[in-house]
């Protein structure tokens, strides 16, 4: 893992060269949250590109291309997911008249003439099927409208995309921007060298998505805290009837493993004493807090109750280093949220150096209020993920390395 990070901090910068006078694209991660009227309802991600966007235009960029996907098409326009929904927020943020380009191809060369602090936005990425299957023509067509590329998206820095991957093949100087190299010194802070007892709190709904990593972190951490419905998996292999609760009974054997490792590498691990429970996730009429080996028939455990949440917080109060990946519950519901967001802010509160392994759990941290008080927010979910479990990230690995490294 150590190794890993030091590959990836040893990629050069756009501070490590010069863009004057040269064409930048930057790959940068606008896939934002927006409601049914196509508003967004949290910029974070857009902001998070704001520095290396400002560099370029501050340092003579002849002209400054952005290229990013937005939800998940299938290849073709869809007008829920056109990126023309970013643009009037980028403008605002950026002070800056931003032009939006439906077809790069068709404008290549109004993007190519050279006129300093000219910015594009170009159209959804992912309307091109060639972006996913990391289509070597679109990696080139990409790359013949720059001469500098950038690598600002972490948030996507874990697919071997063509427009994070492939275009590395056919640009001269390729570089990380400022936010991906500020995800990997923050990573780099928790791993590398951790103040510890260091802690890993984990949540969301499957083990499956998470057996990797706790696997890989195993000999790397002081302390396990295990929430959400994938802590239900954990509690059905120490034989409690979790009767209609969310759990993968094919990696029950796995949650067992998992813990005699834990045992082994003498790490704690913290799993969930009492639960709430109700009688329907959708349309619930009965709410109780139960112990978590007594819950009731055709119920379903939906968050951690208040002896769980003590009982973490402990935990968290006597942690120097944490990262934090996934829910405690259902927190989009308001009456399962409470496990969640008070955890969020027992994190936030604590004297340790804080890391919240971006999507769902960095919202869950904006919903509690405790955004502004945790040592660092990840804007990437899966790639917080993949980095944590100790792979180079494919988004750094094509990319200019620092001389000697």
């Amino acid at each position: 893992m150590i190794s890993n990070i030091h590959y990836m901090k040893d990629v050069k910068s756009i501070r490590d060269i010069d863009i004057t006078g040269k064409r930048v694209l930057v790959r940068v991660d606008f896939n934002v949250p927006m409601d049914s009227h196509q508003t967004i309802t949290d910029d974070r991600r857009i902001r998070s590109a704001l520095q290396t966007i400002n560099y370029c235009i501050d340092h003579n960029a002849c002209s400054i291309t952005l290229v990013s996907h937005l939800g998940r098409p299938k290849g073709e326009y869809e007008e829920r997911f056109s990126l023309r929904h970013i643009q009037k927020r980028l403008e605002r943020l950026l002070h800056k008249r931003v032009e939006f380009i439906e077809d790069f191809e068709s404008s290549k060369d109004e993007i190519s003439a050279c006129s300093l602090e000219r910015v594009f936005l170009l159209e959804n990425i992912r309307f091109y099927p060639g972006e996913k299957k990391n289509d070597p023509e679109l990696s080139r067509k990409l790359a013949s409208i720059c001469d500098v590329y950038v690598n600002d998206a972490f948030g996507t820095s874990h697919r071997k995309h063509a427009s994070t991957y492939g275009i590395t093949e056919f640009v001269d100087e390729k570089v990380a921007g400022f936010l991906m190299m500020k995800e990997i010194e923050a990573f780099s802070k928790a791993l590398e060298s951790p103040v510890r007892p260091i802690t890993l709190v984990v949540g969301g709904a499957k083990i499956s998505s998470k057996i990797t990593l706790l696997e890989s972190v195993m000999k790397k951490i002081d302390k396990l805290i295990i929430g959400g419905a994938m802590s239900n998996t954990f509690l059905k292999a120490l034989g409690y009837n979790m009767q209609a609760s969310l759990y993968e009974q094919s990696y029950v054997e796995t949650a067992e493993n998992v813990l005699q490792e834990a045992k082994k590498n003498n790490v704690k691990v913290y799993l969930p004493v009492d639960v709430v429970i109700t009688d329907s996730v959708e349309r619930p009429i009965d709410v109780k807090v139960v112990p978590a080996q007594d819950v009731l028939e055709g119920f379903s455990a939906v968050d951690i109750g208040p002896a769980t949440v003590k009982l973490f917080h402990e935990a968290i109060e006597l942690s120097n280093t944490i990262i934090w990946n996934g829910p405690m519950g259902i927190y989009e519901i308001d009456r399962f949220s409470k496990g969640t967001f008070k955890l969020a802010s027992a994190i936030a509160g604590c004297y340790a150096y804080t890391i919240v392994g971006g999507g769902d759990t960095a919202d869950a941290a904006d919903k509690a209020g405790e955004s502004e008080n945790f040592s660092f927010i990840s804007t990437g979910g899966g790639a917080s993920l993949e980095l944590l479990e100790g792979k180079i990230l494919p988004g750094f690995e094509k990319l200019d390395r620092k001389q000697g490294a």
